[in-house]
């Protein structure tokens, strides 16, 4: 047992200052969620001795508290697309999730992942068991409440998305009624890791820093288990999989003070950015560390979509058949104080049974001005907008922000309006988006991208495929995790 001292992820230990190394491992594992599951099984598979070392009591992470939707497709689609009649094209899943990350797309990773993403999926029905029905789910949802296997998750049938690649499902969703895909996923990866004799699993471990060598090349571990310090000996590398930092207010202070705005923050109690602390320590580029997935989930009911979303000034700022993070970063990026969804009676429907959102009532109107005057918005603005939008569905186009013909419908009053102002009772879920620099290999790389020898990182702990909340889509860090996380392990064994 190495001697006590006061270690922290910020700062790497040198390997010449340890006298004996407790035990040693090929691959070390840090964390094990979706990520770090996934490289485990690859690592192991690809011969290397295997240690996860996981702080909670159990595996899972935030995969395990997930829907667990997995964002596939390309290549002609999944047999779950082919059979529910989709043939989805690698290039329009390209286009499409090049579009959702923006000027932050790093376009190889998401290159590589469009291009394996049919033999992911391949790997997780084949090789882990993970069931999928040949069904669709027609219905608009942010989660699928039923046993269907596919369904829409994104703003692929969206302006501007739908006028550049042609929209397909890519939403997976495990073979399972109600939101219980999380925890069925991390059950079946926790089965497919415990029968591996090359893995081992330390449970109610904590990582405390890395142990470099001269070279800065990623040689080992200090742990806590039991209230005492060890030091692992990795031969072949470290995969740092302790998911992102969004239960870590100083960092979100400092690294991403938008996401501040959230009132729910979607984690884990791990989520504490040490993975990330880690990599920096040993001159990691942490990257993206800005953006995050910021949410309000509007619908269901899906006739929400039908209604308007407007400021403060009365005006309509974006197309309201898109994606609920779209929106809610919309939200956020919008001058004002006030954001309120209009709608009418019919449209509001059954909001009271069904809804996420949880926006209080802010005025109801028998007219567009009466409405107006309950907001105490400048006399015509609101009734202008609603004029404007009425002309626009009577002619079936949304000449403003191009709304899908599907979702246009007359705002006949009585009209109701939802307060939807971040900070004033309205459901905002948040998590983060920046990571640890890495090579689509999961190689972690420093400022210049130069390769930290010995060290790797996946899912939320890296800066992966996802970097936009405006762009974002259900299953994509599920399937980012899980694909990140079996590369690193596969380049991890390869060392």
């Amino acid at each position: 047992m190495s001697e006590q001292s006061k270690t922290n992820p910020c700062q790497a230990r040198n390997a010449r200052d340890i006298d004996q190394w407790d035990s040693d491992t090929d691959v070390a594992v840090v964390g094990f969620g979706g990520a770090g599951g996934c490289a485990a099984i690859e690592a192991a598979d690809e011969g290397a001795k295997v240690t996860i070392f996981e702080l909670a009591s159990e595996g899972g992470g935030s995969t395990a508290m997930s829907s667990a939707e997995i964002y596939m497709g390309g290549n002609g689609g999944t047999r779950v697309q082919r059979a529910c009649g989709f043939e989805d094209s690698t290039e329009a899943m390209f286009t499409y999730m090049m579009m959702s990350a923006g000027p932050q797309a790093d376009e190889a990773k998401i290159r590589n992942y469009c291009e394996h993403s049919v033999e992911h999926f391949n790997w997780l029905v084949d090789h882990l068991g993970v069931p999928f029905k040949d069904s669709f789910h027609k219905e608009r949802g942010i989660m699928c409440l039923t046993d269907d296997g596919l369904l829409y998750t994104g703003s692929e049938k969206a302006y501007p998305f739908s006028e550049h690649a042609k929209p397909a499902p890519r939403g997976h969703n495990l073979y399972v009624e109600g939101d219980n895909g999380g925890p069925m996923f991390m059950k079946i990866v926790t089965e497919n890791v415990e029968k591996r004799e090359q893995i081992t699993i330390n449970y109610e471990t904590r990582v405390l820093c890395l142990v470099v060598d001269d070279d800065n090349a990623v040689v080992g571990l200090v742990i806590r288990q039991d209230q005492k310090e060890y030091t692992v000996r990795v031969h072949k590398g470290v995969i740092l999989c302790a998911g992102g930092f969004v239960m870590n207010e100083d960092m979100l202070a400092k690294y991403a003070p938008k996401l501040l705005s959230g009132n729910n923050a979607i984690g884990n109690p791990g989520d504490t950015g040490t993975g990330i602390m880690m990599g920096m320590s040993v001159g990691a580029a942490a990257i993206n560390m800005h953006e995050g997935f910021i949410s309000i989930p509007y619908y269901p009911p899906a006739t929400i979509t039908s209604g308007i979303l407007v400021n403060d000034k009365g005006q309509r700022f974006i197309n309201e058949d898109v994606y609920h993070s779209r929106l809610g970063q919309a939200v956020l990026n919008e001058p004002g104080d006030r954001f309120y969804f209009i709608l009418t009676v019919e449209q509001y429907g059954d909001y009271e049974k069904m809804n996420y959102m949880g926006a209080g009532i802010a005025g109801t109107g028998e007219t567009p001005e009466e409405l107006e005057g309950e907001l105490g918005l400048r006399k015509g603005t609101l009734q202008n907008s609603i004029a404007i939008y009425n002309e626009d569905v009577a002619n079936g186009d949304d000449t403003q922000f191009h709304k899908a013909a599907e979702w246009l419908q007359p705002l006949a009053p009585p009209l109701v309006a939802l307060d939807v102002t971040p900070g004033r009772g309205v459901f905002v879920p948040m998590f983060t988006l920046g990571g640890l620099d890495t090579l689509p290999t999961g190689e972690v790389v420093n400022p210049q991208r130069d390769v930290i020898t010995g060290l790797y990182a996946a899912g939320r702990t890296a800066c992966g495929i996802v970097r936009r909340a405006d762009g974002y889509s259900s299953g994509m860090s599920v399937g980012d995790a899980t694909f990140s996380g079996r590369l690193a392990g596969r380049q991890a064994a390869a060392n």
